[in-house]
């Protein structure tokens, strides 16, 4: 189809675009814009906003007093740390890729295996986790009692100056919640400005809509599915092995398999997949052309190992060429929008 006439198609509002390429079964949201934010600095003026801003910052949060939740959430790196795998305490090396915070408060659950439900229960794993901020849960309350200036900051949110454990884990999931995706040219493009995108991502939308089959995964104001596929990144029995959800549910068939991430702001929270290995988007996208059933076992391996992981059956062969393969980087590029580096707070003492 020509430029001209994908233009033309597109040039519309949604609900009038041409349908995506959805396999049978497949729940799926059609693409959605980011509001325009105008309640922020009223949200950021929430007291309960504001004592949860200081405790993500604040490094007294962990064991050592020198790690905070903003190590790996740096929102001068999109709110990830940029590495592969986490670092925490005593320089200890997690096994995952540390997830970006944008819209987190969207999601419907938590970490790559999806093992927390809630934003409250999430913050508990890594204050706790001996490899992270390695704080024992009984004790930050009252650590945090002998810090002048936190009593006033849990007076203001809670209407009295005591400090819980509770608490905490309230206040960080309250800021956590204002982290949100500035609106990119995506968003300017869908809400009626054609002239956003060029022809090149416009055929890469229409691909990730058809062709590429993206949007069986990928759909919706966040780009996410918020369920779990394995792509064929288990590594079953090698080097960087994670079984992903299984270690959770004990179910075989969800061995590999991780939790969809979104694709807002996705070329700002490189490197990608839950284990970080992957740095390059068009090295993904041949990745994901190839079909990824490469290592899938055969009727005998899987009888002697139940555990033995098979591909999504949504992963297939895609059959893009080289100009579709840069076409559709194009377009994943166009929903990344501007970032905003908070400033850090003055920490008390």
């Amino acid at each position: 189809m020509s430029s001209a006439n994908l233009r033309e198609l597109y040039s519309k509002p949604v609900k009038e675009w041409p349908k995506p390429t959805i396999d049978k079964g497949v729940f799926y949201q059609e693409f959605e814009s980011l509001e325009i934010d105008t309640s922020y600095y009223d949200v950021m003026a929430d007291p309960k906003v504001i004592l949860g801003q200081m405790l993500f910052f604040d490094p007294k949060l962990s064991g050592s007093n020198q790690i905070s939740c903003s190590s790996c959430h740096d929102p001068e790196l999109a709110w990830g740390d940029a590495r592969e795998v986490s670092l925490g305490n005593d320089h200890l090396q997690g096994k995952r890729n540390t997830p970006s915070l944008y819209n987190i408060g969207a999601r419907k659950t938590f970490f790559w295996d999806g093992r927390a439900a809630t934003l409250e229960e999430q913050a508990q794993g890594p204050i706790t986790a001996h490899h992270e901020m390695n704080m024992e849960s009984r004790s930050l309350a009252k650590k945090l009692k002998k810090v002048k200036g936190y009593n006033v900051l849990f007076q203001n949110a809670y209407g009295t100056s005591e400090i819980t454990y509770e608490k905490i884990l309230k206040s960080l999931a309250d800021f956590q919640k204002t982290i949100r995706s500035k609106r990119s040219r995506f968003d300017a493009f869908i809400d009626g400005d054609y002239t956003q995108l060029t022809d090149q991502e416009i055929e890469g939308m229409h691909l990730f809509r058809t062709k590429a089959r993206c949007m069986n995964c990928h759909s919706g104001k966040y780009f996410t599915d918020e369920s779990f596929h394995n792509i064929g990144l288990t590594y079953y029995k090698r080097e960087y092995e994670d079984l992903g959800l299984y270690a959770i549910t004990k179910k075989a068939e969800d061995v590999g398999r991780f939790r969809t991430p979104s694709l807002r702001d996705v070329m700002h929270t490189g490197p990608w997949m839950h284990n970080g290995l992957f740095d390059n988007m068009t090295g993904i996208i041949n990745m994901y052309n190839s079909g990824m059933h490469m290592i899938d076992p055969d009727e005998s391996e899987k009888a002697a190992d139940p555990l033995f992981p098979q591909t999504d059956v949504l992963m297939q062969r895609l059959n893009l060429n080289d100009e579709e393969i840069v076409a559709l980087a194009s377009f994943i590029k166009t929903l990344s929008g501007r970032q905003y580096k908070m400033e850090r707070p003055k920490l008390l003492r």
